[in-house]
């Protein structure tokens, strides 16, 4: 399993960083969903839902998931 940080620009290397764990033999490989992370405020945090979206496209064979996901932000029943 990698853990890997929705932190990469899909084409500043975020391809990249997915498509080598996948070479580099990892079965699954999971993304957070958080809102904010301290130790990256001042940089760039991309969802992790399209994340996954794009990193589905780029891969074969990984699984994929989250090991965090933000529910009450995309709560299907709020307005």
């Amino acid at each position: 399993m990698a853990p890997l940080l929705p932190i990469d620009r899909w084409h500043e290397g975020g391809r990249a960083k997915w498509r080598r764990a996948e070479k580099l033999g990892f079965h699954a490989a999971y993304s957070y969903d958080h809102l904010s992370w301290r130790s990256f405020r001042d940089g760039p945090w991309f969802g992790a839902i399209p994340t996954l979206t794009a990193a589905a496209a780029a891969t074969q064979n990984m699984r994929l998931g989250t090991l965090v996901t933000s529910v009450k932000p995309r709560s299907p029943i709020a307005a």
